[in-house]
């Protein structure tokens, strides 16, 4: 029987990317939505057999600017409460965080940049990142929501990645950024995050280009990993 998998776009430059791989490699057909598609009010997120969300600038709080945000929300907290399988991927690991009933809100400082992470637990599927820097890009953390386990951290964000069970997977970073040619418009569209931390557009391009293709290999086994252990 085919496996279905739904990825939710909530901007054109942040796609599925480098996971790709690992998820048709293990037998789901994927299709995607964009939040702004007429239709996508309508969709059963309860339906498909893998659920991944991705990446945005926008914040979870931003419902009032943002109307598709409490709709989604609402949809994707029935599909928690059945343990279907979800990934969420920064701004998709804040939506699986506050459809759990976890604050959402701006964090410290901007975090961007390649930089490895610390891992809780090398058993899980996130002990494929040990000691490999992968990209971060984002201003926002959220609270670890009841009954999750912590899997990584960093110095600046201490909640990196948890999960729910098998099924459940959240990941503040960009494990599949390194060989996306969309990284361009990330760094054309953003060059005040860059200049908050340090940083420039050639320095990015160039760490990108060093660094990125090991980061989406690890990203890649780790979505092996966590796909190969989901829950029946």
């Amino acid at each position: 029987m085919t496996k279905k998998g739904l990825i939710i776009r909530h901007v054109p430059h942040e796609g599925i990317a480098g996971f790709r791989e690992p998820i048709e490699a293990a037998g789901y057909v994927l299709d995607r939505v964009d939040v702004g598609d007429p239709g996508f009010g309508r969709i059963d997120l309860g339906e498909p057999d893998l659920l991944i969300m991705m990446g945005g600038p926008m914040g979870v709080y931003e419902q009032a600017e943002h109307g598709w945000i409490a709709c989604q929300l609402r949809r994707l907290a029935h599909r928690l409460e059945a343990e279907r399988p979800t990934l969420g991927v920064c701004f998709g690991a804040q939506m699986i965080a506050a459809a759990m009933g976890a604050r959402v809100y701006p964090g410290p400082a901007k975090e961007v940049g390649f930089d490895a992470l610390t891992i809780l637990d090398a058993e899980s599927p996130l002990g494929q990142l040990a000691d490999v820097p992968v990209l971060h890009w984002h201003g926002d953390t959220f609270d670890l929501p009841e009954g999750v386990e912590l899997l990584a951290s960093s110095a600046a964000y201490p909640h990196q990645a948890f999960r729910r069970g098998a099924n459940i997977l959240a990941l503040q970073f960009h494990a599949e950024m390194g060989l996306d040619p969309r990284f361009e418009q990330w760094v054309e569209q953003w060059p005040e995050a860059l200049a908050e931390v340090g940083s420039s557009p050639d320095a990015m391009r160039a760490d990108h280009a060093r660094l990125g293709p090991g980061a989406v290999d690890a990203g890649r086994r780790m979505v092996a990993q966590w796909l190969g252990e989901l829950a029946g």
